[in-house]
């Protein structure tokens, strides 16, 4: 069955084969970093996407919630009143925007009955990307 012929050469071939050059390393090295300049800048942009449609989401939560007020109020609430009117019965709290900042309520706003919006991720009016104003206007 087994000869020794066999054994010794599977032997001396398990012998020749212990392990990566450098150079293969480096490669090896070289490819992992090209992949990860690659990767990482698009999988860091996405919690700013994130934190974009959160903003969005609680923005139609609070056009609902203002629709049941007009329903039960014949008005909207004025801008003294704010979103803080709609706490309790018809939305269980308000939050804040995602990056920490009141969102902003008008009333009447600027092209509608009211404007519900967040400043974005500067906290200041205008801006462009993150920093844009996120609103129903």
């Amino acid at each position: 069955m087994f000869n020794n012929k066999n054994i010794k050469f599977s032997h001396r071939f398990l012998n020749t084969q212990r392990g990566m050059t450098l150079i293969e390393i480096m490669i090896v090295v070289v490819i992992l970093g090209i992949l990860g300049a690659i990767v990482v800048p698009n999988l860091l942009d996405r919690p700013d996407e994130a934190r974009v449609q959160k903003a969005k989401q609680d923005i139609r939560a609070f056009e609902a919630a203002l629709s049941l007020y007009k329903l039960d109020n014949f008005n909207y609430p004025d801008t003294s009143q704010g979103l803080q009117a709609l706490q309790g019965k018809y939305i269980e709290r308000i939050s804040k925007d995602p990056w920490g900042n009141d969102y902003q309520y008008v009333s009447p706003g600027s092209t509608g009955a009211f404007d519900v919006y967040s400043l974005g991720a500067d906290g200041q009016s205008g801006g462009e990307g993150v920093n844009a104003d996120i609103g129903n206007q």
